[in-house]
């Protein structure tokens, strides 16, 4: 019997998509709707079902979508149409969130529900930016409030807490700050405004109660933005870990294909980087598959198989599963390009024979150099276009090679649209992984783009690739893997 509908009420943390709690993934991953506010961060809405409706509820201030009123009724007709409805809130739902009011509209019409904590602003604030809400030696009491309506809270008595933490409290800063000096707290008392808390593009600035107004309105601050007031703010300078981290603020495109670009955009996260997903490479079985599978036929007759890249192994064996034949054939020795490409066939209990010390056709060729390869036969499944350094250089050393199309690589359909989107804020960094990465995206965004963006290139092939079309190359990795790349953004 199929379980009955419900509604989740989700936080979904102050902005880092990684505070999400794995109840709240796994609910995402359940939904049929999706209501979602301004202020969750929208890559959490691909934890969601493709098929799964995702509706913007969002409310900014003298903009909002939907009246609360108007989210209630749709949370209820959503439920009794018999959708599993995840309604994803920025922050935690309890806390200033107006999950309570949702929680008593469900209850009064009789649907289930289930609320789903998250992480509040406040706690993402104390720890991305150094700031301990509660310390033994600064505070042993903290107080959140809201600065919406300033004449409905007795600033007094407010004032009086050691630590004072004040939600949407911009458009009153100054006159909250001056209803709290009048009444007894200290003016030099230190103090912090921080905008969109734990991303990327987190905005901090320190000062004190009686100054921090003044420095948010030269700053152009705009919501959301939350004050911290009390002597813990101190503690900044020693504990700030995250601004401190070598890819802080950086804006990067990730030009991989999409199946293989959360890896890449993942490191680039934890270096407090914000990776921006640009894919404009597609990987697709070959047009023609028969000369692969005339090759997985006969198997055993090869003494060595090549795997340029992750994308060969892959292709290789999912074309091996969808044939009737196995791994059980295969007596070659192996040679993998680089660690990514080693690590694919090593899931698989398979030894790699033979690696290169560096990650690109030339050394691949040098790693050969010791064996005797005349008479050899040599399996290479690979992409339909690719360089002829090493089945070349290999046949003139007396090999027989075989080199069979394993995938292509296709320029995404929708890849001119999602440009327009990646290119409307400017990035800092542009990343190059292969040569193709490099055609589509030129193909895909133009030129004009990079702008003032600085080109980060996987390698010298990639790199002479970037030059050829009159750009220029500002890093290249040293090492011609993504953790290569990644070190030569962070050295800039």
């Amino acid at each position: 019997m199929a379980p009955e509908p419900k509604v989740y009420l989700v936080g979904a943390g102050p902005g880092d998509p990684e505070l999400l709690t794995l109840k709240g993934r796994r609910v995402l991953e359940q939904a049929d709707c999706v209501l979602y506010d301004n202020l969750a961060n929208p890559e959490l809405l691909a934890f969601a079902p493709g098929a799964a409706e995702r509706i913007y509820v969002g409310k900014k201030r003298s903009d909002h979508a939907l009246s609360q009123e108007e989210i209630c009724t749709l949370l209820v007709s959503k439920a009794r149409a018999g959708k599993h409805v995840v309604r994803l809130k920025g922050g935690d739902p309890f806390i200033f969130g107006r999950g309570g009011e949702e929680a008593e509209a469900l209850a009064d019409a009789g649907i289930a529900f289930e609320v789903v904590p998250g992480v509040t602003t406040p706690l993402g604030i104390a720890a991305y930016c150094g700031v301990p809400l509660t310390h033994r030696e600064h505070t042993s009491a903290v107080t959140f409030v809201t600065g919406h309506d300033t004449s409905a809270i007795d600033w007094g008595k407010i004032g009086h807490s050691e630590t004072l933490v004040l939600f949407m409290g911009l458009t009153h800063a100054r006159e909250i700050a001056s209803e709290l000096i009048a009444k007894g707290k200290a003016a030099d008392t230190p103090a912090m405004a921080v905008r969109w808390a734990t991303r990327p593009d987190q905005q901090t600035l320190v000062g004190t109660l009686a100054t921090i107004a003044d420095q948010a309105d030269a700053a152009r601050l705009k919501p959301p933005v939350t004050f911290v007031i009390g002597e813990v703010v101190r503690l900044r300078e020693r504990l700030n870990w995250y601004e401190k981290l070598p890819l802080f603020g950086q804006r990067i495109v990730v030009t991989r294909a999409g199946n293989q670009a959360p890896e890449f955009s993942a490191k680039l996260r934890s270096l407090g980087a914000e990776p921006v997903e640009f894919p404009v490479i597609e990987t697709v079985a070959p047009a023609d598959a028969r000369p692969l599978l005339e090759a997985l036929a006969h198997l055993s007759r090869y003494d060595w198989l090549i795997f340029t890249s992750v994308n060969g192994v892959r292709f290789f064996l999912e074309a091996l599963d969808g044939s009737p034949y196995d791994l059980r054939g295969l007596r070659a020795r192996l040679c993998a390009i680089g660690p990514a490409t080693r690590r694919a066939l090593e899931a698989l209990h398979l030894k790699v024979d033979l690696m290169p010390k560096e990650y690109v056709a030339e050394s691949l060729v040098e790693a050969f150099a010791g064996e005797d390869l005349k008479g050899k036969r040599v399996l290479l499944p690979r992409a339909a276009v690719a360089r002829d350094v090493v089945p070349v250089e290999l046949r003139a050393r007396g090999a027989e090679v075989d080199v069979v199309e394993a995938y292509r690589t296709i320029v995404p359909v929708h890849g001119a649209e999602l440009a327009r989107e990646v290119f409307a804020r400017k990035p800092h960094w542009v990343t190059f992984t292969s040569s193709s990465t490099v055609k589509n995206f030129l193909a895909l965004a133009g030129a004009e783009v990079l702008g003032g963006v600085r080109i980060a290139s996987i390698g010298p092939v990639t790199s002479e690739t970037v030059r050829m079309h009159g750009l220029r190359v500002d890093v290249e990795a040293g090492e011609h893997t993504l953790d290569g790349l990644i070190g030569a953004l962070a050295r800039g």
